[in-house]
């Protein structure tokens, strides 16, 4: 009788209401601009990323370098740079993908690596995908997503980054001050993009992004922000903010203030609209549930036919469960840049 559950549901239906469903001249630009604003108002980036080599290990199959680059001033961001040996030709440009790590120890976990950068027989959640598509002959860039691993609060470190990440502590911080976490994320996505377009051995028309996750968020949101990216793997995330971010306890790296007054989950991907966008989710995802995760794309796929694009639109929904598959996106990725 007490419980608030009708009254948050009235003002949730409130605001999709105010939503229009027509898509008509200049509501994309303008859904982006708003976006961008509740993402929050970060200072320029650094001038000079004087990006630097830390480690360099050769593989069988590819080379993996262990690189950083300085995207704001007080901030670095190290990251894997992976280079395939098949079919190597020195003097040719090749696509790359970025690879977004979710939430565990960081990076080292799309690559196959434990927390202490030794190779580990078990795949985990992230099924070493960074590798998996090195492995196709693209470059792969692996960034460390900041509040993960290495890039934890000074306090944090005394644990190991399995046990505790400082998604909480970085998140509350920055929303104390009008910025957002996942604001964050996405500009020093941005911000490396930038320094892939400055290597000779990456074509810089044929970039694209997958991510898991937290990472699905980062890379989805990066692609809707940034064009540059050409083809985007989301998986394990898209869904309804309703059916899950708002439905349980989530990291506090989800939440951006005020999106439903702007869209909900399923418009904001439609923004990537007509590029090519690939949706994977496992039927048993306890994080992402697959009833909403249907409905999502249902809707993505409303937006994808209102532009004609509808053939640039993917999915796979597979038997398994809060975790990147692969079987159909990494050669479906694969294609859209070669």
């Amino acid at each position: 009788m007490w419980n608030p559950d009708g009254f948050l549901q009235a003002l949730y239906e409130e605001r999709l209401q105010d939503h229009t469903h027509d898509f008509d001249v200049g509501w994309q630009s303008k859904k982006i601009k708003q976006f961008q604003l509740l993402l929050g108002d970060f200072p320029p980036f650094a001038p000079d990323m004087k990006p630097t080599t830390i480690e360099v290990r050769e593989n069988e199959e590819y080379t993996r370098l262990h690189l950083q680059i300085t995207t704001y001033p007080h901030l670095k961001m190290p990251f894997y740079l992976l280079i395939p040996k098949r079919g190597i030709d020195s003097k040719s440009k090749r696509p790359v993908v970025m690879a977004i790590h979710g939430h565990g120890y960081g990076s080292k976990e799309a690559i196959g690596l434990d927390p202490a950068g030794i190779e580990r027989s078990e795949p985990g959640i992230h099924n070493n995908f960074a590798v998996e598509l090195v492995k196709k002959g693209v470059l792969v860039a692996v960034p460390e997503l900041i509040g993960f691993g290495d890039r934890r609060m000074m306090k944090d470190q005394q644990y190991e980054p399995t046990e505790r990440n400082s998604c909480f502590q970085l998140a509350s911080s920055l929303l104390m001050m009008g910025k957002t976490l996942a604001g964050l994320r996405i500009n020093e996505c941005r911000r490396l993009l930038d320094y892939l377009l400055t290597r000779e051995d990456i074509d810089g028309e044929q970039i694209g992004i997958m991510g898991l996750s937290g990472g699905g968020l980062v890379g989805a949101y990066t692609a809707v922000l940034d064009e540059r990216i050409k083809a985007t793997v989301v998986s394990g995330y898209a869904n309804t903010f309703k059916g899950s971010i708002m439905d349980r306890n989530h990291c506090l790296d989800n939440y951006i203030p005020n999106i439903l007054e702007v869209a909900e989950m399923p418009d904001l991907l439609g923004l990537m609209v007509p590029r090519p966008l690939f949706i994977e989710s496992g039927k048993e995802d306890k994080v992402f549930p697959i009833k909403h995760a249907k409905e999502a794309y249902s809707r993505i796929k409303e937006i994808y036919r209102a532009f004609d694009a509808h053939a640039a639109l993917e999915v796979e929904f597979f038997d398994g469960g809060h975790e990147i598959n692969g079987k159909k996106s990494y050669d479906w990725l694969i294609r859209q840049l070669t």
